[in-house]
């Protein structure tokens, strides 16, 4: 007979991307054979800082690694900086500092693409590998305009086959080098990331799983909104952050192939 396996009582499962599934454009060995895995467990969504791709390409280029997912089944900080100035604020005047996916989700959420810094009400900063000293130089002229400063998200570095890179973090940071902070950063750890992603879910908090690589961001972050959290270590995080960093996750794994299986690293004394 079995045992149980602890993971098969969740409904669903909110995964990240980054570190979890892929690194860079290569599936993390395991990753598709674990997310599949899941599927048959509950429902699946990805909860990503990533604002490089907009929630379409996310879904065609996860799909074409391995990893079947649907648009709506993506959240992303690019379209949770997009909703969140939607509702907030209504359709506003951007200027934008990140990559095509960010600009497609402003643009989907009504916002108007500015062609001169000066003429935004808001500037939106994400991870931009095209990041230069004239974009430091445009974002200067928005603020010093009056425009206020919304961050997609603040990691430090994002993981590549070829190891970390700078992430987000790098290109918000240089604006506050200038004096300026955002006056919010809607990604992970933000209770603005999980709320938005929880619209989605039709399930008990209880019965929802935050999966993630960073303990900062989609540990710490879930734990502030009650859910439980399982930790792999294929991604940015080391098992020694635990003690470090902090939280500490219910669930720790060697990858997701494993979290899924049941091979757990550390788990709960008592469930």
């Amino acid at each position: 007979m079995r045992n149980e396996n602890p993971i098969e009582r969740y409904e669903a499962f909110i995964i990240d991307i980054d570190g979890v599934l892929v690194r860079g454009s290569e599936p993390i060995p395991g990753a598709a054979e674990g997310f599949l895995r899941l599927k048959r467990i509950g429902k699946t969504f990805l909860l990503t800082n990533n604002s490089t791709r907009s929630r379409a390409t996310h879904a065609e280029r996860l799909t074409s690694l391995g990893f079947p997912v649907e648009l709506n089944d993506v959240v992303s900080s690019s379209y949770i900086a997009a909703h969140y100035l939607a509702r907030r604020f209504k359709a506003v005047s951007v200027w934008p500092i990140g990559e095509d996916g960010l600009t497609a989700e402003l643009k989907a959420a009504g916002h108007r693409i500015v062609t001169v810094p000066e003429e935004a009400e808001w500037i939106v900063v994400g991870m931009d590998r095209r990041f230069d000293y004239e974009a430091i130089a445009s974002a200067l002229r928005a603020l010093l305009a009056g425009a206020r400063f919304l961050a997609t998200n603040t990691d430090a570095t994002f993981p590549t086959p070829e190891g970390l890179l700078p992430g987000a973090g790098a290109m918000v940071g240089a604006l506050i080098g200038m004096g300026y902070r955002p006056e919010v950063a809607v990604g992970k750890p933000s209770r603005i990331a999980y709320e938005t992603a929880l619209e989605s879910i039709d399930a008990p908090m209880e019965r929802i799983l935050m999966i993630g690589d960073r303990l900062e961001t989609d540990i710490t972050g879930a734990a502030r909104v009650g859910l439980d959290t399982a930790y792999v270590l294929t991604g940015v995080g080391e098992l020694s952050d635990i003690e470090r960093i902090g939280p500490s996750p219910k669930w720790v794994a060697a990858g997701l192939a494993d979290l899924v299986a049941g091979r757990f690293i550390r788990r709960p004394q008592i469930e």
